[in-house]
């Protein structure tokens, strides 16, 4: 894994938190997406060298949705940078963490995406991203 590629938080409202974290970081977020494979909308924030990814449900069955209704909102995931998704969700198998999905799914932010299940990562949902090249 390369660095921290983000943090992301679930929010109720997407137009509400903008504003919130918006004040919080004193500036607006660069960028909002719909990722439908997953079921929701997302916004970005450049906080230094981090982002912000928040993320809110546009399906009352997606995992956000699910996530908010039984935790809130809140610290969602945390995304790692990796150069080779296949590669690591291979050694991560072999090591015995349990892979929400067994091929690697587009995500926001030109990036592949996988999750690694949080029973399997002591309680935390770990998202890897890999860059998508020439898109």
């Amino acid at each position: 894994m390369n660095k921290i590629e983000h943090i992301g938080i679930a929010v109720q409202d997407l137009k509400t938190a903008n504003s919130l974290y918006a004040k919080l970081f004193g500036m607006p977020h660069y960028k909002t997406e719909a990722v439908p494979s997953e079921g929701v909308n997302t916004s970005f924030f450049q906080v230094g060298p981090n982002k912000i990814e928040l993320l809110e449900a546009t399906d009352a069955e997606s995992p956000v949705a699910k996530f908010l209704a039984k935790k809130g909102e809140g610290m969602h995931h945390i995304a790692f940078s990796v150069t080779d998704i296949e590669a690591e969700m291979v050694r991560l198998k072999k090591e015995g963490f349990v892979l929400l999905s067994e091929k690697p799914k587009l995500g926001a932010d030109n990036k592949l995406v996988v999750f690694l299940h949080p029973k399997s990562t002591h309680g935390v949902l770990i998202e890897l991203c890999q860059e998508i090249e020439g898109r």
